[in-house]
């Protein structure tokens, strides 16, 4: 350690102060250079926050990756459940975490493209409070109708309600639910008036459906598919905007209404002002996890499709959809239970 005596002379201690003063200022340099602590990256435990109960499409998601990065980077991924009002507790908590890479959410885009528009105030800014690391997958919904319905087709489904002004009734599993907004965007999109029947869940839903209290429905996959396969329900379109490798005899509506889309797609984000360096680093190894086939084996069969985006390409969803559902919300005037 370098120190200078009380008794040196004047302009000797002057000179040991300032090659002290060289020193501090190089170690202080060295400290800030970005690239130290991004190669020491992960050195502790990383936590993902969870905007939603355990068990749902994001849990799946989010253990997916988390078991991945926890054996590759040789540190646990601990998962963080912060459910409430519709995921935004859990999604303002991942706002205000320190922009360090240790702290990641997982959601889904109602949180940050629907929400906004459906609550009169959420404690978050989805385009300044984060940064976008990747969407990782995209869960499309079926277009399925009751076998009482005249139609194989969306372009059939179309010309049916036109001539049945408001006697075409569809169900989602809640005002301002992902599948309330599909069918209001696929009836803005195809200038045709349906009711929407709001129903207690999914199931709730799908029970109505099945019963012919409710003729149409935009659903997630894996809970229709034995209706499907068994005659009961009938699939004529899905909501992606292109063919479906799960599906692939199945057309997307954007096929007859070019732009439609109305998914639910997963992503992992970061707090704002973390190193663009640091999120570049953190989407690289997600994406190479996702790629693994047993991964895209894993997801696909819980009903996802693997994505992997640049942060680039995530932050331009999150913008181009928060525009878009603004629009449907206004239009539906929805609002949330």
């Amino acid at each position: 350690m370098l120190t200078c005596a009380s008794n040196f002379p004047t302009r000797h201690l002057r000179l040991c102060l300032a090659g002290i003063g060289v020193i501090v200022v190089s170690t202080a340099g060295v400290a800030a250079q970005p690239g130290a602590p991004i190669a020491n990256y992960p050195s502790k435990p990383i936590r993902f926050i969870i905007p939603t109960q355990p068990g749902g499409g994001v849990d799946i998601i989010a253990r997916v990756i988390g078991q991945r990065l926890t054996e590759s980077w040789g540190q646990p991924v601990v998962m963080n459940y912060r459910s409430g009002a519709g995921g935004n507790i859990g999604v303002e908590a991942a706002a205000r975490a320190s922009p360090d890479g240790y702290t990641l959410m997982v959601s889904t885009n109602a949180m940050l493209t629907i929400n906004p528009h459906l609550y009169g105030k959420v404690g978050y800014d989805p385009l300044r409070d984060f940064a976008p690391v990747t969407q990782a997958a995209s869960s499309p919904f079926l277009l399925v109708l009751h076998p009482t319905i005249a139609a194989t087709t969306v372009k059939e489904l179309i010309a049916y309600a036109k001539s049945h002004p408001g006697e075409l009734n569809f169900s989602s599993s809640g005002n301002g639910s992902a599948t309330h907004l599909a069918g209001v965007l696929f009836g803005i999109m195809a200038g045709i008036k349906i009711v929407h029947i709001p129903s207690k869940g999914s199931a709730a839903a799908i029970t109505d459906l099945l019963g012919g209290q409710i003729q149409m429905r935009f659903s997630a996959s894996l809970p229709v598919l034995q209706f499907i396969r068994g005659g009961k329900l009938r699939a004529i379109g899905i909501s992606s905007p292109k063919r479906s490798a799960q599906f692939p005899d199945i057309p997307a509506v954007s096929e007859t209404l070019p732009g439609y889309q109305s998914d639910i797609w997963y992503g992992v984000s970061a707090p704002a002002k973390t190193p663009a360096a640091l999120v570049a680093r953190i989407n690289a190894e997600i994406v190479r996890q996702l790629k693994a086939p047993e991964v895209r084996e894993k997801l696909q069969a819980d009903g996802s499709e693997v994505i992997g985006s640049t942060p680039a390409a995530f932050s331009e969803l999150i913008k181009t959809d928060f525009q878009r559902w603004a629009k449907v919300v206004k239009e539906s005037g929805a609002r949330a239970d």
